[in-house]
């Protein structure tokens, strides 16, 4: 099943915060529905972002009422705004609305009818090509592993988080699909535990063995020889090869360099944004602190307690072994290595 799919003139995604308890699905109609569940995470994850986003395009194609290109134009431009400010840190989100808006301006559509069924179509081969890309990842990060390797992976990366299939769990995933025996475990990745939450479901689903660890033990099992391997995802990879992750993924590279022990980022080269020479210049999602104080409306301190809830980090390349993209496994120097991905050559 697709995490985020075109349904009879609506987009139809699984709405993750209800999961692990109850499989639920939000049928959005307005391109500003699915802004607001990107905004609000009913969607989350780059890959999965993006096709949203794609969609959301069409939907506003559809929404307007507009004959005349000019106006119609106009008004794509304004909702593609509107779509890519929801959230800042997934470079995903404004290539895919910058993907559409390509579609839109390319003038080899005539009447606005014919933009409309344009977009979908782009929107649609968005979305096919990240199930398709997600695959050729698999198969290049399962070389990676070995047979009996305990894999250590934060935040969600699975087909949540994509369209279907995943980017360092689609490595987990083509790993255990060519048959080798693996042990993942899981950092809760507070604070909305989309590790604990969301990854164990898809354990669950797949059949892999797991276990949910607290994200102050990952060190406790790395010093104690328990893990072979970190893979994460990214939400966006500077052409340096600084990777912006969710948050907790900096100190895991840290960790795994105090060990001596391999960390790989998966990620399409549509996260990769060679326009950023370097990490800093990476805008970082400062979310609701009641996210920290109040986890899905549990109250764990007093109201007025203070806290703040950086969404992500990011991860200097000379702790990142490697990047595996769908055309192959880039490795330092990043510079290189990263543009020749773009290019669709490593």
């Amino acid at each position: 099943m697709r995490s985020v799919a075109w349904d009879d003139g609506a987009v139809k995604m699984i709405d993750q915060r209800a999961l692990p308890w109850r499989l639920e699905f939000a049928r959005l109609e307005t391109v500003a529905q699915v802004a607001e569940s990107i905004r609000n995470m009913t969607v989350r994850g780059a890959p999965a972002i993006g096709a949203s986003a794609a969609f959301g395009m069409a939907l506003a194609a559809r929404e307007s009422a507009e004959a005349d290109m000019r106006s119609l134009l106009a008004f794509l431009e304004q909702q593609g705004e509107l779509l890519k400010t929801a959230r800042p840190t997934a470079v995903n989100l404004a290539w895919a609305v910058e993907r559409m808006l390509e579609v839109a301006h390319s003038g080899e559509c005539k009447t606005a009818d014919e933009l409309r069924e344009a977009l979908l179509l782009a929107a649609q081969q968005i979305a096919d090509d990240d199930v398709s890309i997600n695959r050729r990842m698999g198969a290049h990060g399962a070389a990676l592993v070995n047979d009996g390797a305990t894999i250590l992976h934060h935040c969600n990366t699975g087909s949540l988080a994509c369209v279907d299939y995943g980017t360092a769990l689609g490595v987990v995933r083509a790993a255990h699909e060519a048959g080798k025996r693996l042990h993942i475990l899981l950092d809760e990745t507070r604070p909305r535990l989309q590790g604990s939450r969301l990854s164990a479901w898809e354990m669950e689903e797949l059949g892999v063995s797991y276990a949910i660890i607290p994200d102050t033990a990952a060190g406790y099992y790395m010093q104690n020889g328990e893990v072979d391997m970190i893979l994460v995802g990214a939400d966006r990879i500077a052409a340096n090869g600084d990777v912006a992750n969710k948050i907790g993924t900096y100190q895991l590279a840290v960790l795994a360099a105090a060990h001596d022990l391999p960390f790989y980022c998966v990620a399409p080269t549509s996260t990769v944004d060679l326009a950023l020479p370097c990490g800093d210049e990476i805008p970082i999602e400062q979310r609701d602190s009641a996210e920290v104080t109040t986890p899905y409306g549990v109250a764990i301190v007093p109201a007025h307690y203070q806290a703040r809830n950086p969404a992500f980090d990011v991860t200097p390349h000379h702790y990142v072994t490697g990047i595996v993209t769908e055309h192959g496994i880039a490795r330092p120097p990043y510079t290189k290595s990263l543009a020749r991905a773009v290019r669709g050559k490593i």
